[in-house]
């Protein structure tokens, strides 16, 4: 990593995967990003670029370091993985911090009171997840068992609306099957792991669509049309 590669992930600008930062700052903002970017595709952070991609660097190299470091370890659970390298440019340095997508997800950030929430990314914002993306993220897990899907008559009522409507929340769901919202929620996001509807996070909510067919069969999962009914 040279500031050459510095220079071309500026020229991409801040995006899903890419963030700038102008400075090392709170270790709990630091979590946040490290973990939204663990719990979504990986992604890199850039310490020492200002938001409109000037090079600033940082004052400090080996104790903003160690701020990261401590924030990824202390402060995110599991503790997240990552890579460092520091950048020299103009006396100053810039610090590029590179995070894979993270098999152990849900990675929690955990507050002074023992709380702990998850984050994503959205779009270039790093966001709270909903209770139904936590799920989610916990089945995508490889040690997860494998799952055995049963269509009922909720799950058809489902496929049969969004096959009319772009959309549902499981607000919506809830009050169209008229379930509670757990029961809603936990039907919606097994049919996310099953891979036959898929969840979309906005900043305010989240809402579910059907997979499409090429996203059907790619998958490890049966078809709509060829699942199971329970009787």
């Amino acid at each position: 990593m040279n500031i050459h590669d510095v220079k071309r992930l500026i020229e991409e600008g801040e995006g899903f995967e890419i963030e700038f930062k102008r400075k090392v700052s709170s270790p709990k903002k630091i979590a946040k990003t490290l973990s939204s970017f663990a719990n979504t595709k990986g992604g890199v952070i850039l310490f020492g670029v200002d938001d409109d991609g000037s090079i600033v660097g940082v004052e400090s190299e080996k104790s903003e370091q160690d701020l990261i470091e401590a924030s990824a370890k202390s402060l995110c659970n599991p503790p997240i993985p990552m890579s460092i390298n520091i950048v020299p440019f103009n006396r100053r340095d810039v610090i590029v911090v590179t995070i894979e997508e993270s098999a152990e997800k849900p990675h929690y950030v955990v507050d002074e009171d023992g709380g702990q929430q998850v984050f994503i990314r959205v779009n270039d914002n790093t966001v709270i997840a909903s209770k139904e993306v936590v799920k989610v993220l916990r089945d995508e897990r490889p040690e997860k068992p494998p799952l055995v899907l049963m269509i009922g008559e909720n799950e058809k009522r489902l496929f049969d609306f969004l096959e009319l409507h772009p959309r549902i929340t499981v607000t919506e769901y809830s009050n169209f099957i008229n379930v509670s919202m757990r029961r809603a929620s936990r039907i919606l996001t097994t049919l996310v792991r099953a891979g036959v509807i898929r969840i979309h996070t906005l900043e305010k909510t989240d809402f579910f669509t059907l997979a499409s067919d090429d996203e059907v069969s790619s998958g490890s999962r049966t078809a709509r049309s060829r699942m199971p009914q329970r009787h």
